[in-house]
């Protein structure tokens, strides 16, 4: 019997680490990405409650709710579109959103040998903050300062 490879290897992944002077640097251009994150979740989530409630009237439905609900439906999947195509660019960088609502991103570095992440937060005054280590429950946030002490040289990890 023949074993499936791709059962047996563990996934790995390289994914690039930043310093924070380079995270610093792309603030302005995360700040943006998590906005249109935002913007097209929130357009997603609207158009979806017009289409349900569109679907929900009592009766039969004219024409004109008809087409109401196939533009709600069709507009719905064009944000859902934007969001995906914002989520890739954000992902290019290497950066992960964990939620685009609350403006909570990612942005990953190396702390000693332990991958670790700066927590970017949209709506704080200082953006990043806050950083945890990869291990830590994802609400954890330590103060930005420790992660600032001590040696952070690797340009890539493997997780």
């Amino acid at each position: 019997m023949k074993r499936n490879r791709k059962e047996s290897k563990r996934r790995r992944e390289t994914i690039q680490v930043w310093t924070y002077d380079q995270a610093r640097q792309a603030v302005p251009y995360v700040t943006s990405i998590m906005q249109s994150l935002r913007e097209h979740q929130l357009d997603t989530q609207r158009q979806q409650q017009v289409a349900t409630r569109l679907a929900q009237q009592p009766g039969r439905p004219s024409r004109a709710d008809l087409i109401a609900h196939a533009d709600a439906i069709q507009e719905g999947q064009r944000a859902e579109n934007r969001f995906h195509d914002a989520l890739e660019e954000l992902h290019g960088l290497d950066v992960y959103c964990l939620d685009p609502l609350q403006g909570l991103a990612l942005i990953p570095f190396a702390k000693g040998d332990q991958l670790a992440w700066f927590v970017f937060d949209l709506y704080a005054d200082d953006k990043l903050g806050a950083w945890r280590f990869h291990r830590d429950p994802l609400e954890t946030r330590r103060p930005i300062a420790e992660a600032l002490a001590g040696p952070s040289d690797s340009a890539s990890m493997v997780i």
